[in-house]
């Protein structure tokens, strides 16, 4: 299957930065807006993709569409992709790029074959790829090799292998300890601010554990946005875990970490929007800290 028109659902904060990406290695790439919100309409419109308007008409037009969204979203846009596969009656090729179980992973499978679509797993790993960023893009599958036709300094295809889940499974692992131990980290950071000992934390830190001080710190600044996104993405690797015989239970407690920052004023933003602010990691703790109840 030779890849010219790839569909991009959603051109959000990482999927609009894919759509660029695909667009500057010559693909056409369109996207569906019917639905979706004025943010999300203007995200596309600055990345200059072309509206399909429904996803019918998407799925018709494209060689391919890449579901790239919330996690709590993806077996919904499955199904709706797979009753207008079904419809349409057009051998599209179906790529998931959300971060969700291999179980899950599985589900979308059966949905997307049975109605007559090709399906790959997916998983990113890394930053959106604005500037000089790099994002790998995991595949798996029998048809993933489909992919390698993607060449791009900055989309880094990795092939994982032929078994469908394979490629969900490095991403739900690395995101594990990325992620889940931001959500440790930021709890930590919270509580002394709260308990009225982070400048004496801080300065034990800074003497016996920099590294990983700096590490949190860091990662702080762009997180509160996505925090929201992050939750499902938490609950995902939490019944990844358990479906192998190990506890859910910390996964779930990264995830309620989360919850409680997407209810915060700076986790209310836009990622666009906290990229203007261009606050420090310590801004990022203090808000949050201040923003919690």
């Amino acid at each position: 299957m030779q890849l010219k028109k790839i569909g991009v659902v959603s051109p959000g904060d990482m999927g609009q930065a894919v759509a660029m990406r695909l667009k500057a290695c010559g693909y056409e790439v369109y996207t569906a807006l019917e639905g979706r919100s004025k943010r999300t309409a203007e995200l596309a419109k600055n990345a200059g993709l072309e509206d399909c308007g429904s996803v019918e008409r998407l799925v018709t037009t494209c060689d391919a569409v890449f579901s790239i969204l919330n996690p709590a979203a993806a077996l919904d846009k499955a199904r709706e992709i797979g009753a207008a596969i079904r419809k349409t009656g057009q051998k599209i090729l179906f790529v998931d790029f959300n971060a969700i179980a291999p179980q899950t992973v599985q589900e979308i499978d059966r949905i997307i074959s049975e109605a007559g679509g090709i399906f790959v797993d997916g998983g990113i790993i890394g930053s959106p790829p604005r500037g000089k960023a790099k994002t790998k893009l995991y595949v798996s599958g029998p048809a993933a090799g489909e992919l390698t036709q993607i060449v791009d300094d900055q989309l880094q295809l990795r092939v994982v292998g032929e078994r469908t889940g394979d490629a969900s499974a490095v991403k739900m692992c690395y995101a594990s300890i990325t992620k889940g131990a931001l959500a440790l980290g930021m709890e930590l950071l919270i509580a002394a601010r709260k308990l009225g000992v982070e400048q004496a934390l801080e300065a034990e830190f800074k003497d016996s554990q920099p590294d990983i001080y700096e590490w949190v710190v860091s990662r702080s600044v762009t997180m509160p946005p996505k925090a929201h996104r992050w939750v499902p993405e938490m609950l995902e690797i939490a019944k990844t875990f358990e479906g192998v015989g190990m506890t859910p239970r910390i996964l779930q407690g990264a995830a309620d970490m989360y919850e409680l920052i997407a209810t915060t004023p700076l986790g209310r933003e836009s990622p666009e929007q906290a990229r203007e602010r261009a606050r420090t990691g310590a801004d990022v703790v203090r808000g949050l800290a201040d923003g919690t109840s």
